[in-house]
């Protein structure tokens, strides 16, 4: 007579739930967790601080004088408009120079190119340009086109240096977007009889139209705050008067900043707090109407 075999102990939810390994990688997950919090709430933090003081110094000085008034070493008679007229000029021509070729570009490499090693050296450096250090374009057009074009120190020159600090962030961000496009929207074109042309312009790329958009959001939010390739290229402290695109001296709101707050002055440091305030509200206008075209664009897309 044979016993009954004796049934292995068998381990319960208890068990596990008090396993050290399991304990231990919890923990470590919760001070991770823990961690993402305390960044986020310091990096906001520091953000409210930070624009806190500006509004408390700039908004008092934030007043039709100073925005239709021109620079003068009496605070009280100070005044932006030159600037804010300069660096609209300068972003403007920066966007109808960086759009199309940017975009154009990012087609061609995206659909044309194909996966050669040429076209893998090509993006692999567009992708190094985008985190040079503005101040190496700044040189580079000083020298190309101040000197060797002979534009000479213009908001023209300036707005050519930033389109090409500008121009990897609008390639890298329109090559993700065309490259998000599902492959059903080309062969769909291709199946209606399009040409490759065709089915690029009419599928391709109204459908990344929006992370196209996203694109030139984030450069062009990179190109009102750049100052280093503009001192460069030109850009004066002290103007008083309403810049040509083409001809003669300019200044913009960045540079215009960097002239009060390196003042011993408090009543200068007010003034560059106004000055901030007035770039980030036409950060947020630029944003608000690219958002507002995004939307538009990415209404009717169907995937």
């Amino acid at each position: 007579m044979s016993a009954n075999p004796i049934p292995a102990p068998t381990r319960g939810i208890d068990a596990d739930r008090w396993d050290p390994r399991l304990v231990r990688r919890r923990t470590f997950g919760t001070i991770f967790y823990g961690a993402c919090l305390a960044s986020i709430a310091i990096l906001l933090l520091t953000l409210f601080l930070i624009l806190w003081d500006v509004l408390s110094q700039g908004l008092p000085w934030l007043d039709a004088q100073f925005l239709t008034g021109v620079p003068s070493r009496i605070p009280e008679r100070a005044g932006i408009f030159p600037a804010l007229i300069g660096s609209i000029q300068v972003v403007v021509i920066t966007g109808l120079l960086a759009f199309p070729i940017g975009v154009g570009a990012a087609i061609y490499l995206a659909e044309y190119a194909g996966d050669s090693r040429v076209t893998r050296v090509l993006r692999t450096n567009i992708s190094n340009l985008s985190g040079v250090p503005s101040v190496i374009y700044g040189i580079f057009g000083l020298a190309l086109f101040v000197r060797v074009f002979g534009f000479g120190f213009t908001v023209f020159s300036g707005a050519l240096t930033l389109t090409l600090v500008i121009l990897p962030v609008v390639i890298i961000a329109s090559i993700e977007a065309i490259k998000a496009v599902p492959d059903a929207q080309r062969e769909g074109a291709y199946a209606l009889g399009a040409s490759r042309w065709q089915m690029v312009r009419q599928a391709v790329v109204p459908a990344a139209a929006p992370g196209m958009m996203t694109g030139i959001i984030l450069a062009m939010a990179r190109a009102i705050g750049e100052t280093a390739p503009l001192i460069l290229v030109g850009a004066f402290t002290f103007v008083t008067f309403l810049p040509q695109p083409f001809d003669g001296s300019y200044t913009v709101l960045p540079i215009q900043v960097l002239d009060w707050a390196t003042r011993p002055q408090a009543d200068f440091h007010g003034l560059a707090a106004a000055a901030i305030i007035v770039i980030l509200v036409l950060m947020l206008i630029l944003n608000g109407l690219a958002i507002l075209v995004r939307a538009r664009l990415s209404r009717n897309i169907q995937w």
